[in-house]
């Protein structure tokens, strides 16, 4: 087959349909001569037979049968045209191709109707048929009524059978995306558009080494015979998304995404579609990426959709699915390392610690690390926040983003509580030092992150110590209620948490999960299937917390009713006491911005109050709105009126005397 321009193959094409209807054209006229083919016998009183010949028909020779194929042939020869491809794709047989270019015809020239009305004898069927087919084309076989014969498989012609009209001698008609293909025409059937959407091809450097190796394989697996289906395993969502186009590009194929939730539930209609994919895949050069990240894996239907659907095909999924056959290949992407993401950083800002910090936290793809660094402009805190600003939007959706303001010098801590969140810093701060320039990630295979838990009664600063952190390391900060996370629902619990890791992996933010007792208590005793599917739910969050490479800080009131299991796997252990007197009068002495106005008040008398930092907080911001309502700065009446309302909403024990004040005299 000769290749050449759009406009060249048009062309060719162009004449091979020409040379094509020319043939069809004495076909008929012969019929003609011979006199018209029977059908169909009248059943109406309007019956009006067409007349044998409207004007004289020369008798149409072999020779010239003979002279019109050859032309044909010759245009065929020159340029694979697409009814010859598509014949040759689809197992089509000589004469089912032949029956096909008799349906289209009428859409390629409508004057062609009159001689198919004149051949049957009948003004009303100015249109092709299966027995008009078998009458006047060469090597007829009746196979071609078939169901399962390529025209009806395939749906490549479409049949209009009144009752009581027998196949033969009912109307057939050219699939429109089979006619327009026919003419050189590639759109995409628009049966699948609101089903699918291309995956657009990006540039070679958007794959690190790492990727374009697994796109390599792919490419490699689809050249074999009979490619069986790759399944792309793993969290990196927008990776495997990126492998999938390149080894698409290598194999010279478009590739379309499909939600494996859109797949029909009908046996019979995901056949239909199934069908309806694999001839659009004869007719394109198509590959097919079944995305099934958040489809249940217990589910069959995309193993059945892609087992009918053939050619070349991706399962995308967070998790290796059944292969009933056996035959599917499993295939890893995960994303590119730190070194690769560091050399991308390096071509904007060089070598240094403020590069590989960058890499180190936030693991984006390649094109993503390139957008951030033009949005920064050169400068390596703007390109920071860009990434943040890139890595929160499926976070956003899944947990509650904090805005911390606090710093080191706002929080009041024990040593050694303050002790262990600066441990706790340096070691996210330092973690690419470690892990990569050390060697020790080449022999920790999990735990890369750091997980850390707050235990303290409420309002002992847990909170406020993960704002600190975010603040320091430039981090978003996301709180998450796990009473929230937990379902009664067997599976959602752990689909809920996938998410949010999932979500969370491009490393751009601190999870804190609140509550955390209400999922990491001690593990029960299996009794019954609840307990089991608890277990469950343990164990799955256990091995995300040591996949996780972020920063994920858990608190809970009661550090007694977590499970021994799971603090082994805790790097940090945070004890967040009741604060003492003189920590409470620190908290005091911080309590009120500096702008704010002020009278004398007096830290010990405050301090004597049995109120947690988180108490302290809420009495000063009351205060100072009493102190605004009356017009005056803030005084000690206002500060213990705020304490007294805030201890009998907490329904805490007190006495009046701990509330009054005497204004000592000058």
């Amino acid at each position: 087959m000769n290749r050449g321009t759009g406009e060249e193959e048009e062309a060719a094409n162009g004449r091979f349909l020409a040379a094509s209807l020319t043939w069809l054209r004495l076909l008929l006229h012969r019929a003609l001569a011979d006199g018209p083919t029977r059908t169909e016998p009248p059943r109406t009183r309007g019956f009006r037979r067409a007349a044998a010949t409207p004007t004289p028909v020369a008798k149409v020779t072999d020779r010239q049968l003979d002279a019109a194929a050859a032309e044909v042939s010759d245009a065929e020869a020159a340029f694979t045209p697409p009814l010859a491809a598509l014949a040759d794709r689809l197992g089509l047989t000589r004469f089912e191709r032949d029956t096909l270019l008799l349906c289209a015809a009428v859409e390629l020239d409508p004057s062609i109707s009159r001689l198919y009305a004149l051949a049957q004898g009948d003004d009303r069927l100015a249109h092709p048929t299966f027995g008009l087919a078998l009458a006047i084309l060469p090597a007829p076989a009746w196979d071609v009524v078939s169901p399962q014969g390529g025209l009806r498989y395939w749906q490549l012609v479409e049949i209009a059978r009144p009752a009581g009209q027998s196949l033969v001698g009912s109307a057939l008609r050219a699939d429109e995306r089979i006619v327009n293909h026919l003419k050189g025409l590639g759109d995409l059937d628009d049966r699948l558009t609101p089903f699918v959407e291309r995956l657009r091809p990006g540039s070679p450097a958007d794959l690190p080494p790492s990727q374009q190796a697994v796109a390599d394989e792919i490419a490699r697996t689809w050249r074999r015979p009979g490619a069986p289906v790759v399944q792309l395993a793993g969290a990196d969502v927008p990776g495997k998304r990126l492998v999938a186009v390149r080894a698409a590009a290598e194999s010279g194929l478009l590739v379309y995404r499909l939600p494996a939730a859109l797949l029909p539930a009908d046996p019979t209609a995901l056949d239909r579609f199934a069908r309806l994919w694999r001839r659009e895949a004869a007719l394109l050069p198509l590959a097919l990426y079944l995305d099934a990240e958040d489809a249940d894996p217990a589910d069959p239907l995309p193993e059945r959709f892609l087992a009918r659907a053939g050619g070349a095909r991706l399962l995308a999924a967070r998790e290796g699915r059944p292969d009933p056959d056996g035959e599917a290949r499993l295939l890893d992407v995960a994303p590119p390392t730190p070194a690769e993401r560091a050399r991308v950083w390096r071509e904007y800002y060089g070598p240094g610690p403020g590069t590989d910090a960058l890499a180190a936290q936030f693991g984006l793809e390649l094109p993503a690390i390139r957008a951030a660094a033009a949005v920064a402009d050169g400068d390596q805190a703007a390109a920071w926040r860009a990434c943040r600003i890139r890595t929160r939007p499926r976070l956003d959706s899944l947990a509650q983003r904090l805005e911390p303001k606090v710093t080191w010098d706002d929080i009041v801590l024990p040593g050694a509580g303050r002790s262990a969140l600066e441990r706790i810093a340096d070691q996210v701060a330092h973690r690419t030092t470690i892990y990569e320039t050390w060697g020790f990630g080449e022999r920790v295979t999990r735990g890369l992150g750091v997980a850390a838990l707050f235990a303290g009664p409420s309002g002992s600063g847990k909170t406020m110590a993960a704002e600190v952190l975010a603040h320091h390391l430039h981090l978003d900060l996301y709180r998450i209620d796990l009473s929230a996370v937990v379902s009664k629902y067997v599976g959602e619990t752990e689909k809920n948490l996938r998410r949010l890791f999932d979500a969370a992996e491009d490393g751009g933010a601190i999870l804190f999960f609140d509550e955390a007792d209400a999922l990491f208590g001690k593990r029960s005793e299996v009794r019954d299937a609840h307990d089991r599917y608890a277990n469950i739910e343990v164990n799955y969050l256990l091995q995300r917390m040591e996949a996780y490479r972020g920063l994920a800080v858990l608190a809970t009131n009661l550090r007694s009713a977590l499970d021994g299991a799971f603090l082994r796997r805790l790097r940090f252990v945070v004890e967040f006491e009741f604060p003492g007197p003189q920590q409470r009068q620190a908290i005091w002495a911080k309590a009120f911005p500096d702008p704010a106005p002020r009278g004398r008040l007096d830290l010990d008398r405050l301090a004597r109050l049995q109120a947690s930092g988180g108490m302290i907080r809420n009495i000063a911001v009351n205060a100072a709105f009493l102190a605004a309502s009356a017009g005056t700065p803030i005084t000690m009446p206002h500060v213990l009126s705020a304490a007294r309302s805030e201890f009998e909403k907490l329904e805490l024990p007190m006495t009046e005397r701990d509330f009054a004040w005497k204004e000592e005299r000058p």
